[in-house]
């Protein structure tokens, strides 16, 4: 019996190529969308859960308040590791992790750059799982000159020796460091990635006891099924004892005058789990993601999946009316309706099998764009293939049985007296309700389409609103060499070869930089010596040439000069400082005092009032800031005035290698920089847009086949009104207004659904466009000519229509 049903089946496919074409290739769209962005959702919901000890890992973070803005930081003291362990029975093991760039590798006169060094306690291996390809994780670090390296960096090193025992030399340091261990790559589903681990033991800053500085991640690990919420009510308890005498000390009041002035410190937990999806953090280890995304993009998946399941349902009902007397005749012979059902149920399981092979194919094929669309790595391997059958066959199942179930129902559902007569509309059981749930399901799609629509204007509206609002400096034609530390000595000069290039019109050195990647830290700052007034700040050192290079405006006072001398006790504020400071108007002379961690004090002149300008995403609001003459940086900044980009380029890497330097020239542009920024809300923007593409025109294949259901089902109709003397236009006008109006309640339906999502999408930027009502107008006028478009071509071809076959009896 399943075997004739299949043969009945794969008949009817081949007898109705093209419905079955148009059929088949709708549902392949919406599974293959389905299944790039469920690899996408399942990659970002894996991260770090291949550790064994992952959901006992929590990572320690710093959040607090002062006057002018918050701490947000994911790295923490030097002592909180050792301290949270002693004190809490509950923390059964504590490690850290401190960042340390990317070194200069000597190797028989080779040198390396571009691996990525941190820092570890000893034990870091017994808390995440890392396997070893060679050495003992165990004792691997318990040499104070020891590292452990990656496979990949032990290939390049050492091709396939086993370079264990093997002595490397960082330039710049005396001792050799030796090789005691290879660890295996760390997946790419990770918060840290790093080529290299170095003992922490003879670090002088690792055994620091301020509770006043940062820049250790501090993981602990807790008992099986601990909720991690008990030990963090714990923690203010722990600052208040180790904080509190430094904080009085280094701003002479006591802990409870300092959170009585509004301020609050403190210290939280994060699972280990959450840190990808979950971390708003300055300083972190890396780009995470965000899980607003993942379910924005997992909704999609789940809407373009229901969209696919509907077309095939509108599909398949719409040309029930070229089967109605096939099932009168199998009705007639003694089929029984449970048989029927059975039918079509196997026709729709196979043409879900038929679909979900293109759909296989589809997002391999696609997977490559996707990725780059979605700055992934992901990939359909032999490891995955076995899960992904297992999938393919219970989704096809599931698929099948569900999208085909309404017209497998609908379809036995014929009177077998009435379609043998020719009578096909009262061929149909409640008649009219079928008809309301298809419309209802037309409307679904469009609502969803015109939704993806506006959400993909209201991201680009904002992404050019960043582009074109005024940040306070000018990005344009700013060039950014990042490692001119390594000329060392040469460094001024190679400056003064910058700056005799006409090409070139203002040269600065500082690591601080308003885009990309910077220099940063937390600086507190008081007025007129009154201590208790503290402000934080984030603190620029710069040089001369900083402000005019970058096209900063002074507002009042002036920039530093070498023409006095009592400038290196000088400071410029921006605007939102002088207003914390309490000073609107005539902040010049004014003076700002700052006391380190030791209590002593260092007093600066307010010389200049700059601008305030967007040193940080417009995420977040401008915060007070304050510049200070550096002593220098490796960072060089240069403000050029040519077309010819190359040209100069190739220059100035000529000029670079003169100097011998240990590193390769490497530079960026200012604006670069600041387009990665909101590196996410492009990629969003850009998948949005093509899924709204996808669902648009699988919206319009379930359109197209309403419209066929509703040619052939007024057919007599149509030919009625041609003898009578109706036009060809007349009738094209009369079969499309009803999906007009359906598109026209999809837009009454869409609009304040999408205005409430992107509204609360835009909630998480400082400084945002408005959502304009032109979307909404834009959205639905191109929904409207989409569908009459659509409906347009069948409506035509049935007004086209002989009317003496259309009223001839059957």
């Amino acid at each position: 019996m399943i075997q004739n049903y299949f043969k009945i089946a794969w008949r009817n496919l081949l007898r109705n190529r093209a419905f079955s074409a148009i059929n088949i290739a709708g549902l392949a769209i919406g599974l293959a969308s389905c299944m790039l962005i469920s690899l996408y959702v399942i990659d970002e919901l894996s991260f770090d859960r291949f550790h064994e000890k992952a959901d006992r890992i929590v990572r320690v973070v710093f959040k607090g308040s002062m006057q002018g803005g918050k701490f947000n930081e994911a790295h923490v003291m030097p002592p909180t590791a050792a301290a949270l362990k002693a004190d809490y029975p509950e923390v059964l093991d504590a490690t850290r992790l401190r960042q340390g760039g990317s070194p200069i590798i000597s190797i028989d006169d080779q040198l390396f750059t571009d691996n990525k060094m941190a820092f570890v306690d000893p034990n870091f291996f017994q808390v995440f799982t890392l396997p070893f390809a060679h050495g003992n994780s165990k004792t691997a670090l318990a040499d104070p000159n020891a590292i452990v390296i990656s496979e990949a960096l032990a290939r390049k090193f050492f091709g396939d020796k086993n370079p264990v025992g093997q002595l490397l030399t960082f330039k710049g340091s005396r001792d050799k460091a030796r090789i005691a261990g290879v660890f295996k790559d760390i997946p790419r589903n990770s918060h840290f990635r790093f080529d290299i681990f170095a003992s922490l033991i003879n670090s002088g800053e690792a055994k620091s006891t301020s509770w006043m500085q940062s820049e250790f991640f501090t993981y602990l690990v807790l008992p099986e099924g601990y909720d991690y919420k008990k030990l963090e009510a714990k923690l203010p308890a722990t600052v208040r004892k180790y904080m509190g005498p430094q904080v009085e000390n280094a701003f002479g009041m006591s802990f409870d005058e300092f959170e009585k002035k509004g301020n609050m410190i403190g210290l939280r937990l994060q699972r280990l789990t959450d840190i990808h999806l979950h971390s708003d953090f300055q300083y972190d280890l890396g780009d995470n993601g965000d899980v607003r995304y993942v379910y924005i993009f997992g909704a999609v998946a789940t809407i373009m999946l229901i969209i696919a399941c509907i077309n095939f349902m509108n599909l398949s009902t719409a040309s029930s009316s070229k089967r109605a007397k096939e099932i009168g005749v199998r009705k007639v012979m003694g089929s029984e309706k449970r048989e029927l059902i059975w039918q079509f149920l196997t026709e729709s399981t196979l043409v879900t099998f038929l679909a979900m092979t293109i759909a296989l194919v589809t997002a391999i094929i696609a997977l490559p764009l996707f990725n780059q669309l979605a700055d992934k790595n992901l990939r359909i391997d032999l490891q995955t293939l076995p899960a992904l059958c297992l999938y393919f066959v219970l989704f096809g199942l599931f698929v099948g049985l569900f999208a085909g179930s309404y017209p497998a129902f609908f379809l036995a559902s014929f009177k077998p007296i009435a379609v043998l007569k020719g009578n096909i509309s009262s061929g149909f059981s409640r008649n009219s309700a079928s008809f309301s749930m298809r419309s209802a399901l037309v409307v679904f799609q469009f609502c969803v389409s015109i939704v993806l629509i506006i959400g993909t204007m209201v991201v680009y509206n904002q992404l050019r609103f960043i582009q074109n609002k005024k940040l306070g400096y000018d990005k344009s034609q700013v060039l950014v060499l990042p490692d001119t530390w390594a000329l060392g000595k040469n460094q001024e000069a190679f400056k003064e070869e910058m700056l005799a290039d006409s090409r070139i019109a203002q040269v600065s050195s500082s690591g601080y930089l308003p885009a990309g990647p910077s220099y940063n830290n937390n600086y507190s700052i008081y007025p007129e010596a009154k201590s208790t007034e503290l402000v934080k700040t984030l603190r620029y050192d710069v040089d001369f040439d900083y402000i005019p290079t970058l096209g900063m405006h002074i507002l009042e006072g002036r920039n530093f000069s070498r023409e006095f001398g009592t400038d290196s006790s000088a400071i410029i504020i921006n605007q939102t400082a002088a207003r914390m400071l309490g000073w609107k108007e005539g902040a010049l002379n004014h003076t700002v005092s700052n006391s380190d961690n030791a209590g002593k004090r260092s007093t600066y002149v307010v010389i200049g009032v700059v601008e305030d300008f967007h040193f940080r995403s417009f995420h977040e609001p401008i915060t007070p800031l304050v510049m200070v003459l550096g002593k220098g940086s490796g960072t060089t900044i240069a403000k050029i005035k040519t077309n010819d980009i190359p040209a100069l380029i190739s220059s100035l890497e000529k000029k670079w290698n003169a100097f011998k330097p240990d590193l390769p020239f490497t530079y960026s542009f200012l604006d670069d920089r600041f387009n990665e920024t909101y590196k996410a809300e492009q990629k969003t923007g850009k998948i949005l847009g093509l899924f709204a593409g996808l669902t648009i025109f699988v919206a319009c294949l379930g359109l197209f086949g309403l419209a066929t259901f509703t040619a052939e089902q007024r057919t007599k109709e149509i030919g009625v009104r041609k003898v009578l003397g109706a036009s060809v236009p007349g009738i094209v006008a009369l079969l499309s207004k009803d999906f007009l109006k359906l598109v026209g309640i999809a837009l009454v339906l869409a609009a304040p659904l999408a205005w409430w999502l992107m509204d609360k999408w835009l909630q998480d930027f400082a400084y945002r466009a408005d959502i304009a009502w032109w979307m909404f107008v834009l959205a639905g006028a191109l929904s409207v000519v989409i569908a009459l478009f659509t409906v347009s071509f069948q409506s035509v071809k049935a007004a086209l229509m002989n009317p003496v076959k259309s009223l001839k009896s059957e």
